[in-house]
């Protein structure tokens, strides 16, 4: 074996030439081994990585895609929950304002009612009590005229015309006074 001495490549040559020519094949020997083995599970692994990747962010696109549509659905159920609210809200009012209405009407007429029957009650009362009046005042006064005139007034009809008169004549004077 010859050693290469003045080689323009200096201490990078070896000295024995067998020894470049072995590195040379055991280079090629390596290159080919990584090619045909390790390559192509270099390969295999960066494309299931690439798919794993891809697929992630596929599935973060479709999530991504979920919650906006899921949030469009919320807003639209949210505006949808706001005109119900401000729907019922008005229906309340209307439905409230019903209602007072309806009660003041049914106070109103409780009041007429009660009103007419107290006003029935007080007429009721003071026909009994003029009725009442008429009798006694009507004995009294056929006693006392009886005794002034002298004779008896026990003639009924004759007493209730007295009777009458004097009443008249009482209801007369109370309306002069009144007015």
């Amino acid at each position: 074996m010859l050693p290469l001495e003045g080689s323009p490549l200096g201490p990078l040559l070896p000295e024995h030439i067998e020894e470049f020519y072995i590195g040379i094949v055991l280079f090629l020997i390596v290159f080919a081994v990584i090619w045909w083995k390790v390559v192509p599970m270099f390969e295999k692994t960066y494309a299931e990585r690439t798919e794993a990747i891809q697929g992630g962010i596929e599935k973060a696109e479709a999530a991504q895609a979920e919650a906006a549509a899921a949030l469009e659905e919320y807003k639209t159920q949210l505006a949808s929950a706001r005109d119900e609210a401000s729907r019922i809200r008005e229906e309340a009012k209307t439905q409230g304002a019903a209602i007072i209405a309806d009660m003041r009407q049914q106070a109103a007429d409780e009041s007429n009612r009660m009103l007419a029957n107290a006003k029935a009650q007080i007429d009721a009362e003071r026909a009994a009590a003029v009725n009442q009046l008429r009798t006694e005042v009507g004995g009294l006064a056929t006693t006392l005229a009886g005794r002034i005139v002298g004779e008896s007034l026990d003639d009924d009809e004759r007493a209730r015309r007295t009777v009458d008169r004097f009443i008249a004549d009482l209801e007369q004077h109370a309306g002069a006074e009144h007015a």
